[in-house]
Protein backbone atom coordinates (compact mmCIF):
# COMPACT_ATOMS: atom_id res chain seq x y z
CA UNK A 1 0.00 0.00 0.00
CA UNK A 2 1.08 3.45 -0.54
CA UNK A 3 2.25 5.92 1.75
CA UNK A 4 0.22 8.63 2.38
CA UNK A 5 1.19 12.50 1.90
CA UNK A 6 0.01 15.06 4.42
CA UNK A 7 -0.19 19.06 3.82
CA UNK A 8 0.84 21.47 6.62
CA UNK A 9 -2.60 20.96 8.26
CA UNK A 10 -1.51 17.05 8.54
CA UNK A 11 -4.65 16.21 5.94
CA UNK A 12 -3.91 13.90 3.26
CA UNK A 13 -3.25 14.87 0.14
CA UNK A 14 -1.95 11.57 -0.93
CA UNK A 15 -3.86 8.36 -0.16
CA UNK A 16 -2.07 5.51 1.95
CA UNK A 17 -0.96 4.09 5.35
CA UNK A 18 1.09 6.33 7.93
CA UNK A 19 1.90 5.23 10.85
CA UNK A 20 0.58 7.74 13.78
CA UNK A 21 1.25 7.82 17.99
CA UNK A 22 -1.60 8.06 19.79
CA UNK A 23 -2.27 9.16 23.55
CA UNK A 24 -5.03 9.47 25.68
CA UNK A 25 -6.98 12.57 25.03
CA UNK A 26 -6.92 13.87 28.96
CA UNK A 27 -3.83 12.41 31.02
CA UNK A 28 -1.71 13.02 27.38
CA UNK A 29 0.34 9.69 28.43
CA UNK A 30 1.71 8.15 24.96
CA UNK A 31 -0.79 4.41 24.61
CA UNK A 32 0.81 3.13 21.59
CA UNK A 33 1.30 4.01 17.70
CA UNK A 34 -0.84 1.90 14.64
CA UNK A 35 -0.82 2.18 11.38
CA UNK A 36 -3.40 4.45 9.67
CA UNK A 37 -5.17 4.35 6.10
CA UNK A 38 -5.84 7.89 5.04
CA UNK A 39 -7.89 8.55 2.15
CA UNK A 40 -7.68 11.69 0.66
CA UNK A 41 -8.66 14.74 2.53
CA UNK A 42 -8.81 12.75 5.90
CA UNK A 43 -6.75 13.86 8.67
CA UNK A 44 -4.68 11.30 11.37
CA UNK A 45 -7.05 10.73 14.47
CA UNK A 46 -7.56 12.88 17.33
CA UNK A 47 -5.05 12.68 20.06
CA UNK A 48 -2.08 11.19 17.80
CA UNK A 49 0.63 12.71 16.20
CA UNK A 50 3.45 11.94 13.68
CA UNK A 51 6.83 12.08 15.57
CA UNK A 52 7.61 8.92 18.07
CA UNK A 53 7.92 9.15 21.72
CA UNK A 54 11.32 7.83 22.11
CA UNK A 55 12.86 6.04 25.09
CA UNK A 56 10.75 5.80 28.42
CA UNK A 57 12.85 5.07 31.18
CA UNK A 58 11.83 3.48 34.22
CA UNK A 59 10.14 5.92 36.86
CA UNK A 60 9.16 7.83 33.88
CA UNK A 61 6.60 8.26 31.42
CA UNK A 62 5.91 10.26 28.43
CA UNK A 63 3.15 12.65 27.62
CA UNK A 64 2.11 15.09 24.88
CA UNK A 65 2.96 18.47 25.98
CA UNK A 66 -0.29 20.77 26.16
CA UNK A 67 0.32 22.42 22.92
CA UNK A 68 -0.04 19.28 21.10
CA UNK A 69 3.34 19.96 19.39
CA UNK A 70 6.43 17.82 21.18
CA UNK A 71 6.58 14.65 23.61
CA UNK A 72 7.30 15.83 27.34
CA UNK A 73 9.20 13.17 29.96
CA UNK A 74 6.85 13.19 32.95
CA UNK A 75 7.91 11.66 36.60
CA UNK A 76 5.51 8.48 36.95
CA UNK A 77 5.23 8.04 40.74
CA UNK A 78 1.83 5.99 40.26
CA UNK A 79 1.42 2.82 42.41
CA UNK A 80 3.52 4.66 45.03
CA UNK A 81 1.42 5.44 48.53
CA UNK A 82 1.90 9.03 49.98
CA UNK A 83 0.19 10.27 53.24
CA UNK A 84 -1.94 13.31 53.11
CA UNK A 85 -0.30 16.11 55.29
CA UNK A 86 -3.89 17.31 56.11
CA UNK A 87 -5.21 14.46 57.42
CA UNK A 88 -2.87 11.72 57.56
CA UNK A 89 -4.89 9.27 55.23
CA UNK A 90 -3.03 7.25 52.41
CA UNK A 91 -3.07 8.44 48.94
CA UNK A 92 -2.22 5.88 46.06
CA UNK A 93 -1.12 7.48 42.95
CA UNK A 94 -3.03 7.06 39.86
CA UNK A 95 -1.65 9.62 37.70
CA UNK A 96 1.64 10.60 36.07
CA UNK A 97 3.48 13.51 37.19
CA UNK A 98 4.70 14.82 40.62
CA UNK A 99 3.64 14.09 43.86
CA UNK A 100 -0.11 15.70 44.66
CA UNK A 101 0.25 19.27 46.41
CA UNK A 102 -0.05 17.99 50.53
CA UNK A 103 1.16 14.99 50.49
CA UNK A 104 4.44 13.56 51.33
CA UNK A 105 6.54 9.51 51.48
CA UNK A 106 7.14 9.77 55.30
CA UNK A 107 4.79 7.70 56.84
CA UNK A 108 2.88 9.25 60.09
CA UNK A 109 4.23 7.20 63.29
CA UNK A 110 1.10 7.06 65.04
CA UNK A 111 -2.77 8.21 63.68
CA UNK A 112 -1.98 11.21 66.14
CA UNK A 113 1.05 12.87 63.79
CA UNK A 114 0.60 16.23 62.86
CA UNK A 115 2.54 17.77 59.56
CA UNK A 116 4.71 21.14 60.97
CA UNK A 117 5.78 21.44 57.12
CA UNK A 118 9.07 19.28 57.35
CA UNK A 119 8.13 15.98 59.10
CA UNK A 120 4.84 14.35 61.44
CA UNK A 121 4.99 15.12 64.95
CA UNK A 122 2.84 13.35 67.66
CA UNK A 123 0.60 15.44 69.71
CA UNK A 124 1.15 14.23 72.64
CA UNK A 125 -1.87 15.41 74.10
CA UNK A 126 -4.35 13.61 71.99
CA UNK A 127 -2.60 10.58 71.93
CA UNK A 128 -2.81 10.53 75.67
CA UNK A 129 -6.28 11.28 75.62
CA UNK A 130 -7.71 8.24 73.45
CA UNK A 131 -5.24 5.84 75.53
CA UNK A 132 -7.09 7.63 78.54
CA UNK A 133 -10.60 6.68 76.75
CA UNK A 134 -9.51 2.74 75.72
CA UNK A 135 -7.98 2.10 79.40
CA UNK A 136 -11.74 3.62 80.74
CA UNK A 137 -13.37 1.54 78.55
CA UNK A 138 -11.32 -1.73 79.44
CA UNK A 139 -11.68 -1.26 82.96
CA UNK A 140 -15.89 -0.80 82.66
CA UNK A 141 -16.16 -3.87 80.44
CA UNK A 142 -13.69 -5.14 82.80
CA UNK A 143 -16.28 -4.16 85.84
CA UNK A 144 -19.30 -5.12 84.01
CA UNK A 145 -17.86 -8.65 83.62
CA UNK A 146 -16.72 -8.54 87.37
CA UNK A 147 -20.68 -7.58 88.63
CA UNK A 148 -22.30 -9.80 86.11
CA UNK A 149 -20.76 -12.46 88.50
CA UNK A 150 -20.51 -11.38 91.69
CA UNK A 151 -24.47 -10.35 91.61
CA UNK A 152 -26.01 -13.57 91.81
CA UNK A 153 -23.39 -14.81 94.24
CA UNK A 154 -24.45 -11.73 96.33
CA UNK A 155 -27.94 -12.81 95.92
CA UNK A 156 -27.35 -16.27 96.73
CA UNK A 157 -25.46 -15.14 99.86
CA UNK A 158 -27.80 -12.63 101.11
CA UNK A 159 -30.89 -15.02 100.82
CA UNK A 160 -28.74 -18.07 102.56
CA UNK A 161 -28.62 -20.25 100.03
CA UNK A 162 -25.45 -19.62 98.89
CA UNK A 163 -23.01 -22.79 97.81
CA UNK A 164 -20.31 -23.16 100.22
CA UNK A 165 -18.32 -23.32 96.88
CA UNK A 166 -19.80 -20.27 95.82
CA UNK A 167 -18.44 -17.96 99.04
CA UNK A 168 -14.36 -17.59 98.06
CA UNK A 169 -15.54 -17.29 94.38
CA UNK A 170 -17.85 -14.66 95.60
CA UNK A 171 -15.16 -13.04 98.19
CA UNK A 172 -11.92 -13.25 95.06
CA UNK A 173 -14.35 -11.85 92.46
CA UNK A 174 -15.42 -8.85 94.73
CA UNK A 175 -11.91 -8.06 95.89
CA UNK A 176 -10.74 -8.27 92.08
CA UNK A 177 -13.93 -5.53 91.16
CA UNK A 178 -12.44 -3.52 94.33
CA UNK A 179 -8.84 -3.48 92.54
CA UNK A 180 -10.44 -2.70 89.33
CA UNK A 181 -11.90 0.81 90.95
CA UNK A 182 -8.90 1.30 92.15
CA UNK A 183 -6.83 1.36 88.49
CA UNK A 184 -5.75 4.94 87.80
CA UNK A 185 -6.74 5.79 83.91
CA UNK A 186 -4.96 8.95 83.57
CA UNK A 187 -1.93 7.56 83.82
CA UNK A 188 -2.83 5.40 80.70
CA UNK A 189 -1.29 3.23 78.60
CA UNK A 190 1.25 2.93 81.79
CA UNK A 191 -1.50 1.38 83.74
CA UNK A 192 -1.55 -2.17 85.43
CA UNK A 193 -5.13 -4.03 85.64
CA UNK A 194 -4.77 -6.78 88.08
CA UNK A 195 -5.29 -10.62 86.99
CA UNK A 196 -8.87 -11.83 86.89
CA UNK A 197 -9.38 -14.66 89.94
CA UNK A 198 -8.84 -18.23 88.86
CA UNK A 199 -12.11 -19.28 90.73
Amino acid sequence: MAKAELDKNLIAIVAGDITVFNYDGETREYLSSSVEFLPVGVGIPANSCLDAPGTINEGFTVCRAENGKAWEVIVDHRGETVYSTVTGEKVVITKPGDYPEDTTTQTPATPYDKWNGREWETDTKAQHAADVAEAERQKNALLAEATAIITPLADAQTGGYIDDDDVPRLAEWQRYRYKLTKVDTSTAPAITLPPKPDV
